[in-house]
């Protein structure tokens, strides 16, 4: 079976120079990975790259065996609904509401939706997500883990087959992060493809299908996750910053 996400021969750089370099990795569809690796080594970078939200300073990035650079306008718009991304920071638009920054999804990817449908949707993943409050408020006013809910919540809206998710439990208390986690099993046993950058050697355990190690910039390894923890024992993940 085809990769759902490969990159090939892919590097990035900045205004700092060099971020990754020479990346190549294949994501199998209905699995989940788990990148990691110490800070600053490069896995956000990877993460977005593969989202295509990075733009490669070479090589090639391809979802479904289409370069995602080549894509036409509907292509495009496929692999949008198809795919969600949950930010570390959360990335929500501040000069908009949260009901706005929601509803923005839905009236992009299915225009033929009524106002009523919109809203119905939009309550019922926001509270499955754990935000039981008002929506008609903008983002400054919540808490850094109420962003959080809100960032999952936008990322669920459109039932993704793919979802890359970048320190998504960060800033949550224990009952949130669980909630999270739960709806993230359940993604995964309705066959979504998860991609996922953490630290948190639970998360790491509990959900991944396969590890990729990310050092210095560059995938060192990417194994099932049995072989990687039978090869490198979980004290030595926190030895060296990969987990804690």
């Amino acid at each position: 079976m085809s990769p759902i996400i490969e990159l090939n021969n892919v590097c990035f750089s900045a205004q700092e120079g060099k971020i990754v370099e020479d990346i190549n990795i294949k994501f199998k569809s209905n699995k989940t990975t788990a990148i990691v690796g110490p800070s600053g080594c490069g896995k956000s970078t990877v993460l977005k790259l593969a989202a295509g939200l990075l733009v490669p300073s070479s090589g090639e990035v391809y979802y479904k065996n289409k370069n995602i650079a080549h894509m036409n306008r509907p292509e495009n718009l496929d692999f949008r609904r198809e795919a969600s991304f949950v930010f570390q920071d959360s990335a929500l638009w501040a000069n908009q509401d949260l009901f706005s920054i929601l509803e923005l999804p839905l009236r992009i990817h299915f225009p033929a939706m009524g106002r009523s449908d919109r809203v119905k949707r939009i309550k019922a993943i926001a509270e499955k997500s754990g935000y039981n409050k008002t929506l008609n408020v903008r983002p400054a006013s919540l808490s850094m883990g109420e962003q959080k809910l809100i960032a999952f919540a936008r990322a669920m809206l459109c039932d993704p087959q793919l979802m890359f998710l970048d320190e998504w439990t960060e800033s949550l208390d224990e009952n949130a992060a669980d909630r999270l986690i739960n709806i993230v099993r359940q993604k995964q046993r309705e066959g979504t493809t998860i991609i996922f950058v953490s630290h948190d050697m639970r998360l790491i355990i509990d959900l991944a299908d396969y590890i990729a190690v990310v050092v210095d910039g560059k995938v060192t390894i990417t194994a099932p996750k049995e072989q990687i923890i039978s090869d490198l024992l979980l004290n030595d993940f926190v030895k060296i910053g990969i987990a804690s």
